[in-house]
C-alpha cells in the first residue's frame, strides 16, 4: 500500500497516476488493494512486480502525456507476460493532479477500521493499520488529533455515537481510557451488524463485559461476537508496537477469510 508521503512526493512537481489492484483471481503476485503511485520519472509502491507492473507503469506514463483520467488494465499472468503465476490481475489507473485529495483515489475499497482511544496502544495500532485499511481514530476530546496516523479523525465526548453511524462492514477496535466508556461502545457495536468487535484486555475483562452485556439484554449470539483479548492468540508481549503488529496480522487474516 502507498502512503500519503509517497503520493505527496510524486505529485510535488506535477500530475501522477495511482495504480490499484482492484481484482486478483487465482495465483497472483499481489492481492486486491495493492497500489503504487507513478510520475513521469519515478514510482513508489508495487502492484506485484514483473511484466504486469512494467506495463502498468508504461500505461500510466502514457496517461500523463495526455489528459486521460482513468484506465482499467487486465493482465492474464501466463506465457504472454512471461509470468507463470497463472492468475489474472485487474489494475485501475487514476490520474491525480497537485492539490487534489488523493484518499478517495488511492484507497476507495479499503476495509474500514474504527479505533476508539488515542493512547499509546491506539496510536500504535492506527500506525500499523493505516497502510492496510481505511482507519478512523476516535478520541474523547482532550487529545490533539493533528498528527494522528489515521485517514479520518473524530473528537467526541460520546464515541459510541460513532459506532451507531459506522458502515455495516466496519471493524471496530475499542481501547479507551475507561472501562465504562468501552462498555458503551461495545454495546453500540454489538447492537448493529458490525463485521468485527475487538476489545483490548484480558479474558477476565471479557468475562466481566459478557456479564454486563447479558444484564443489558444481549443474547449469547451477540456476546460471542465480542473478541477479547485482541490480536493473535498466544502473543503475550504488551509493548504497543507488538500489540499493533499482532492486531494488524489478525485483522488481515479475518478480512481475507471474509472474502472467500
Amino acid at each position: 500500500m502507498i502512503e500519503q508521503a509517497d503520493i505527496d512526493a510524486e505529485v510535488a512537481e506535477g500530475a501522477a497516476v495511482i495504480a490499484t489492484v482492484v481484482n486478483a483471481v487465482g495465483s497472483t503476485p499481489a492481492d486486491a488493494g495493492a497500489s503504487m503511485v507513478i510520475s513521469t520519472s519515478s514510482s513508489r509502491g508495487t502492484v506485484g512486480g514483473g511484466a504486469a507492473e512494467h506495463q502498468t507503469i508504461n500505461a500510466a506514463r502514457q496517461m500523463l502525456s495526455g489528459a486521460e483520467r482513468e484506465r482499467l488494465l487486465s493482465f492474464p499472468l501466463g506465457p504472454d507476460l512471461d509470468q507463470c503465476c497463472g492468475g489474472r490481475l485487474q489494475i485501475r489507473l487514476r490520474r491525480i493532479e497537485p492539490g487534489e485529495d488523493p484518499e478517495a483515489i488511492a484507497s476507495p475499497d479499503r476495509q474500514p477500521v474504527i479505533i476508539y482511544g488515542a493512547g499509546h496502544v491506539g496510536l500504535a495500532v492506527a500506525r500499523a493499520l493505516r497502510p492496510l485499511f481505511h482507519v478512523t481514530l476516535v478520541g474523547a476530546g482532550h487529545e490533539d488529533p493533528r498528527d494522528w496516523p489515521a485517514h479520518h479523525t473524530v473528537i467526541s465526548p460520546l464515541p459510541e455515537a460513532e459506532a451507531n453511524q459506522a458502515p455495516p462492514d466496519a471493524m471496530h477496535l475499542i481501547m479507551t481510557h475507561s472501562h465504562a466508556v468501552d462498555l458503551e461502545i461495545v454495546s453500540a457495536v454489538l447492537s448493529g451488524p458490525a463485521r468485527y468487535c475487538g476489545l483490548i484486555g484480558s479474558a477476565t475483562k471479557r468475562a466481566t463485559f459478557a456479564r454486563r452485556l447479558a444484564e443489558r439484554g444481549f443474547g449469547d449470539a451477540d456476546i460471542c461476537r465480542l473478541i477479547c483479548p485482541i490480536g493473535l492468540p498466544g502473543l503475550k508481549d504488551k509493548r504497543p508496537s507488538a500489540i499493533a503488529a499482532s492486531v494488524a496480522a489478525d485483522l488481515l487474516i479475518r478480512s481475507k477469510d471474509d472474502r472467500r
